[in-house]
C-alpha cells in the first residue's frame, strides 16, 4: 500500500514510522523546513519538503498512485483542503483527516471527508466508557450503511434486566449483537437472559438512541 501523510508533527511522524515498519511505502510531506530537516535524518527519502495544499507538491509525492492519503497537520483548513483535493481531483478512494477542533467536524462531514478523527472526541468516548453513570456510549457510525453501534450498561431495575433477549422491548431498527458479562463477551441467543450489570452492544438505525436508553437503565423501570 502506498500512503501519503501530510503533516510531520508527532502524529504524522509516528504514523509514517509505524506504517514503514509494517512494510508499506510512505511519503511524509512537511511544510516547515526545520522540522523537515529533523525528520529527514530518520526517514531520509520517505519525507519531502513542501506545502501539501499545493498540487505540485502532492503530484511530486505521487498522489496519482496513492492508495491512502492522511492529512494530520495542525490546521483544520489545510486538512480539509488536502483531503478534498485527494478525493475529488485525484480520485483517491481512501482518505483520513485529523480534526484539531471538534467544532469543525461538521465542515468535514458536509464535504464528505470521512473518517475525520478528533482526538478530543476519542478521549471523551473513552471517558464515557469508563464512567457507568453516562449510561449509553456511542461507539461507531457506519455512515455509508446508515447504521450506528452503541454500548449501554444494564441498570438494576431496568425493564430489560431479567428478560430474555427475544422478549426485550426494542424499537424497530435495533438489534442486540453482543453482551459483555463479568469481563467476557459473547453473542447472545434468543433465550439469553439479560442481567443487571451487563454491557450490551446494539446495532441500530440512526436517531434511536433516545428510545434505547430507557430500556436498559433503571430510570426506565415501570
Amino acid at each position: 500500500m502506498y500512503v501519503i501523510i501530510a503533516g510531520g508533527g508527532k502524529v504524522g511522524w509516528n504514523l509514517a514510522r509505524e506504517l514503514m515498519a509494517k512494510g508499506h511505502e510512505v511519503t511524509l510531506i512537511e511544510g516547515y523546513r526545520r522540522r523537515y530537516l529533523v525528520i529527514e535524518q530518520e526517514l531520509e527519502h520517505a519525507v519531502q519538503y513542501g506545502d501539501a495544499t499545493e498540487l505540485w507538491v502532492l503530484e511530486r509525492a505521487g498522489i496519482q498512485r496513492a492508495d491512502l492519503v492522511i492529512a494530520v497537520t495542525g490546521d483544520d483548513e489545510d486538512n480539509l483542503l488536502i483531503c478534498q483535493i485527494a478525493k475529488e481531483k485525484y480520485l483517491c478512494e481512501r482518505i483520513i483527516a485529523r480534526v484539531n477542533n471538534p467544532r469543525n467536524r461538521h465542515y468535514f462531514e458536509l464535504l464528505g471527508i470521512q473518517p475525520a478523527v478528533s482526538a478530543t472526541d476519542l478521549i471523551l468516548r473513552l471517558i464515557e466508557h469508563e464512567v457507568p453513570s453516562y449510561g449509553l456510549v456511542h461507539l461507531l457510525d457506519l455512515r455509508d450503511e446508515q447504521l450506528e453501534i452503541i454500548e449501554v450498561e444494564v441498570g438494576r431495575g431496568a425493564p430489560a434486566a431479567g428478560v430474555r433477549v427475544a422478549d426485550v422491548n426494542l424499537p424497530d431498527g435495533s438489534l442486540i449483537i453482543s453482551v459483555l458479562r463479568r469481563g467476557s463477551g459473547f453473542v447472545p441467543s434468543a433465550d439469553t437472559v439479560i442481567e443487571a450489570g451487563d454491557e450490551v452492544l446494539l446495532v441500530l438505525d440512526p436517531g434511536l438512541e433516545a428510545s434505547i436508553t430507557p430500556v436498559f437503565t433503571s430510570d426506565g423501570a415501570g
